[in-house]
């Protein structure tokens, strides 16, 4: 990955690099996004002793491991300034607490050791943060790659992008649909359930959760009641069970359920929710169908149209101040809403052909007075349009 494919992220890193003052820097995402990649390019490129390291071993790290990295680090920089780099923190038994006790020691003594913190599992990194870190850093969120990180890096058309989704590091084998396959099932899907979420979460039922990521994927785009999951899951969990299982997979960039828009927040958080991918390409694996034949299924390709737009509003609201929601009211529905302290937006899917006015959007627009109506696909605003152009510019 070229630092041009994440150049903001990048360029405000390098920025903070320069300046005088000591910082922490929290870079959370899921897997396969490049955090990694664009931290290590980053301290390639700068004129500062750096130790970088990493807790993503099959046995989780302790404290002591990690005071043994502070130190080492401390001993590279000596008087001068340094930096270290310690990937997939949240693994690390304790890490907030060890982390906040050596950041105030080096405060106390005046040393000037820049640290940069990596983690993919959102939810936990932020509940240490709060609990112990509070004031003492800043976060970037690196989302999944986008349609033009995609196209520029790998020439990929639009089509290639909602059908294998964003991921740099499976972008060398859709040539061959099996290798891809194997890819993302194992490499991707498996190694984020079993290392971000079983090995480091209380789950009660990890034979549910897996089920339940693999209904959101096939369901993706479409409004399922939690009776109704619990009873394709064949389990009899419960639908609180469900709900802390989808926020779970929503922390680890996986899958989300979408609530429905009701203009009072205190009436959003009931409603049966629209299962959404993250990423198109674990709708596709989930799927097991190949390019040409979903393709050619006009209602699995609409699925994937809509989710791909979708996930590209999931990752703007990781990265910018808005909300996403779907609404419906009897037979009328509109695919997404986008909310922020100031706009309200709905967005209408169609991947094929269309003549009129969706019922649901009318419905809407009288009932909530929209800022903007916005039809993606057919006779709207081209597919590759939307997906070109950052989401707070349609704002």
């Amino acid at each position: 990955m070229k630092p041009d494919y994440r150049r903001p992220m990048y360029t405000a890193l390098r920025r903070r690099m320069k300046e005088p003052r000591r910082f922490m820097q929290v870079i959370t995402g899921p897997r396969q996004v490049g955090k990694t990649t664009l931290v290590r390019q980053l301290t390639e490129d700068i004129d500062l002793p750096v130790h970088f390291v990493s807790a993503d071993e099959p046995l989780l790290r302790g404290r002591e491991w990690l005071a043994q990295q502070w130190q080492t680090a401390r001993l590279r920089a000596g008087n001068a300034p340094a930096v270290l780099v310690i990937d997939e923190v949240q693994k690390v038994q304790g890490w907030a607490e060890t982390v906040k006790r050596f950041w105030d020691e080096d405060t106390h003594a005046g040393r000037d050791l820049k640290v940069i913190l990596l983690g993919s599992a959102p939810l936990l990194l932020q509940q240490g943060l709060s609990e112990s870190l509070a004031g003492r850093f800043e976060t970037i969120h690196l989302p999944h790659w986008s349609y033009p990180e995609i196209h520029d890096a790998f020439g990929w058309s639009v089509d290639d992008f909602i059908y294998h989704g964003g991921y740099p590091g499976a972008a060398v084998l859709i040539g061959d649909f099996d290798r891809w396959l194997r890819y993302i099932r194992d490499s991707l899907i498996e190694t984020t359930i079993s290392r971000d979420v079983l090995l480091l979460t209380r789950v009660d039922k990890p034979a549910l959760l897996r089920r339940l990521f693999d209904l959101a994927c096939r369901y993706s785009g479409q409004i399922l009641s939690y009776t109704k999951m619990l009873g394709q899951l064949q389990d009899a969990g419960n639908t609180t069970t469900l709900a802390h299982y989808l926020d779970l997979l929503h922390s680890a960039g996986m899958v989300s359920g979408l609530q429905k828009y009701a203009g009072e927040t205190v009436r959003r958080r009931g409603s049966s929710p629209k299962l959404l991918v993250h990423n198109t390409a674990l709708l596709s694996a989930q799927a097991g169908l190949s390019f040409e034949d979903a393709r050619a299924d006009h209602a699995h390709w609409g699925r994937l149209v809509e989710s791909a737009i979708g996930a590209h509003l999931l990752s703007a609201s990781a990265t910018t101040n808005c909300d996403i929601f779907y609404w419906r009211d009897g037979r009328a529905e509109v695919d997404f809403i986008v909310t922020t302290p100031r706009r309200l937006i709905a967005i209408e899917v169609k991947s094929s052909r269309y003549s009129g006015t969706s019922s649901g959007m009318e419905r809407f627009a009288k009932d909530f007075r929209p800022d903007r109506l916005l039809l993606v696909g057919a006779e709207g605003v081209p597919v590759e349009d939307f997906l070109r152009m950052p989401f707070d510019e349609w704002m």
